[in-house]
Formats: structure tokens, sequence, C-alpha cells
């Protein structure tokens, strides 16, 4: 399994044993939980995989997680290197 796989997989992970909160506060608890937790180059791999497969294999709680925290809409982000 690859390492953006590996990324989705915790994403929707996130997000699943989040989504007994309703779809927009388990989106909110998910991307709180990214923002903490996640490194910057984490955050950027799945930016490059929303920009380039629109977000492929992403649930609909993590991609809205990501849309919250402005990676999804090519806002600004943390440099990948750190």
């Amino acid at each position: 399994m690859s390492t953006l796989e590996n990324l989705i997989r915790m994403a929707n992970q996130i997000a699943r044993n989040l989504e007994t909160h309703g779809p927009e506060a388990a989106a909110a608890a998910t991307a709180d939980h990214i923002r903490k937790f996640w490194a910057p180059r984490m955050r950027a791999a799945v930016q490059d995989h929303i920009e380039r497969e629109c977000g492929r294999g992403l649930s609909e709680i993590a991609l809205q997680a990501f849309r919250q925290i402005g990676l999804a809409s090519g806002a600004a982000h943390d440099t990948p290197n750190a």
C-alpha cells in the first residue's frame, strides 16, 4: 500500500469514527484532528491528490474536512518539507 493510500485510509478512518456526530460536526472534528496531528507533508500529499484526482477514495466527510482546512480549495498550505 502506498503512502497516499495509507493517508486516504487514515483520513477515512478518522471520519468514520466521528460520523455519529452528524456530517457537519464530523467533518469539523476530522479537520481539527488533521490540523493538529498530521504533518504538513501529509496534508500536502492529500491536497495534491484532491487537485489531481478530485479526492478519489476519500469519504465525503473526509473530503469536506480537507475543504474546511482550505486544502481542497487550493488555499495556501504548509510547506511539504516540514
